[in-house]
């Protein structure tokens, strides 16, 4: 990264009282935000989650209400406050999903709902990117992507594009929201495909290229510099002391990666909503199709292969079949030994490898034998088939340990499906809140404090169970994908 500095405030805000001192750390997810309490030796002493509202107004959209947002910050950070005394806060670290838009106005006020990393509305507007060499991009043009987003956004509703004073990504909203300071850091940037990694900073080039508004895009700061402090009126929804400092914060991924402490050449999956698979690296990786090159929030990279639908279509398949979730497990168990149908779980298009916005969910090969049981377990079996695809396309080697973390893979028997389906063990990483806990580093690293967590506890090794999931089942599934798109 570039020895870019941000001006303003460094330094703790206030003593905070004879108790050990803390951070606020907030993750602004998908589906839900987390708040949590963090002392500097990454002491997760508190934490709370609010969820809120993912909206499909129509086929292939994906967008929350920033409002539905701050309503879930304030609920969560008031629990995680309950009992504590507010002046031991002394910082606050910020982490979000990636990729989406928030349009905001002269007046800090959001131009209607964000527009979501899951969002496909934009694959029409993918061909101005054809030209541009992916070398430069170090991405693939996909949808969901702040810049093709954008290029929707002026096309289809131009007036609230025009209205617009910043285009913003999640977190960076929340920050917004917190101190009315707009900024970004490179590990959003580097997700939005209108970034220059040679530059550290906006490709304005290529912003020209595309006719986008380059004064919509904020400043860069460092992940773990200080980007503004809390004012008065934001202060007293939280229940915290007006002043603090707010770290600029990163990526959900690159804060994970912090918080999970993986080192340069270490390589993990974790499976949430989406699942990525991903390698560390100190030096800025080459592009590789289908794959992404991020930025980290401590100056490296990450390549990663994402997976549009893990979690989210198995919480699709279980609201469905209307089980709750330990009778989705339970289901899917008893029929495992059987033949079930295939599942594509392709509900919002996918990355990793097929780059297909159009691609859509299904269970295949149904007979009057099957009830939803076997539907259950193929969906299981169709997201850990689409997490195996994503690990190939990485190419790790066969001898590097493969962490798995993840709110999304805390069940054995899932656990186990998934090493059955990469074919490779799987090191369990215990590292629960690791975006929270990257988050929080990044606040005590903003106000000059050390940060001294221990080193991740690995409590366990799933090894590949043989069989279970033949080569000829891998090959299914890709003809599959292959025969719905009408591809040979």
């Amino acid at each position: 990264m570039s020895s870019r500095t941000r001006p303003g405030p460094g330094g703790a805000a206030g003593a905070g009282g004879s108790a050990a001192p803390l951070v606020l750390a907030l993750d602004l997810g998908t589906g839900s935000v987390k708040a949590g309490l963090v002392g500097p030796d990454g002491d997760l002493v508190a934490q709370a989650a609010r969820p809120y509202a993912v909206l499909a107004p129509q086929p292939g959209w994906s967008e929350s209400d920033p409002h539905d947002w701050w309503a879930g910050v304030v609920a969560a950070t008031r629990k995680v406050l309950a009992g504590v005394d507010p002046a031991r806060v002394q910082a606050i670290g910020l982490s979000g999903q990636m990729h989406g838009v928030v349009l905001v106005d002269a007046g800090e006020q959001a131009l209607g709902r964000a527009v979501l990393w899951s969002d496909t509305r934009s694959a029409g507007h993918l061909d101005p990117y054809r030209a541009v060499d992916p070398g430069r991009l170090r991405n693939p043009p996909v949808t969901g992507f702040a810049g093709p987003t954008l290029l929707w956004l002026r096309g289809h509703e131009p007036e609230r594009y025009a209205a617009a004073r910043w285009a913003l990504q999640p977190k960076d909203w929340l920050r917004l929201h917190l101190t009315g300071e707009a900024a970004s850091d490179p590990s959003d940037a580097s997700g939005t495909l209108l970034y220059d990694f040679a530059a550290d900073d906006w490709d304005s080039e290529l912003l020209g290229i595309l006719g986008l508004r380059p004064d919509l895009l904020p400043p860069l700061w460092p992940s773990g510099s200080v980007g503004g402090t809390l004012r008065l009126g934001r202060a007293a929804d939280l229940g915290l002391p007006v002043g603090l400092p707010v770290a600029v914060g990163a990526a959900d991924t690159a804060a994970a990666l912090l918080g999970s402490g993986l080192r340069p050449g270490e390589a993990q999956l974790t499976v949430g909503t989406g699942a990525q698979v991903l390698r560390a690296s100190g030096t800025l990786p080459p592009a590789r199709p289908g794959l992404n090159v991020f930025c980290d929030a401590q100056g490296g990279f990450y390549t990663l292969g994402a997976v549009q639908n893990a979690g989210n279509v198995l919480e699709w398949a279980r609201r469905t079949l209307r089980l709750s979730w330990p009778e989705m497990y339970a289901a899917a168990q008893e029929v495992e030994q059987l033949p079930s149908p295939l599942f594509l779980p392709y509900l919002s298009g996918d990355r990793t490898p097929h780059l297909d916005p159009h691609a859509r969910a299904g269970w295949l090969r149904l007979d009057a034998s099957h009830d939803h049981r076997h539907l259950a377990y193929a969906a299981f079996e169709g997201v850990a088939l689409s997490v195996a695809q994503a690990t190939a396309a990485l190419e790790l080697s066969a001898d590097l340990s493969l962490r798995l973390a993840g709110g999304g893979s805390v069940d054995p028997w899932w656990r186990q499906l998934l090493a059955d389906a990469l074919g490779r063990p799987l090191h369990i990483s215990d590292v629960p809140g690791a975006s929270l806990l990257g988050a929080a580093a990044l606040a005590w690293q903003a106000i000059g404090e050390p940060w001294t967590p221990e080193g991740p506890d690995i409590t366990g090794v799933v090894q590949p169970g043989p069989g279970r999931i033949s080569a000829a089942r891998h090959a299914e599934f890709a003809a599959a994908y292959r025969a719905v798109r009408g591809e040979q």
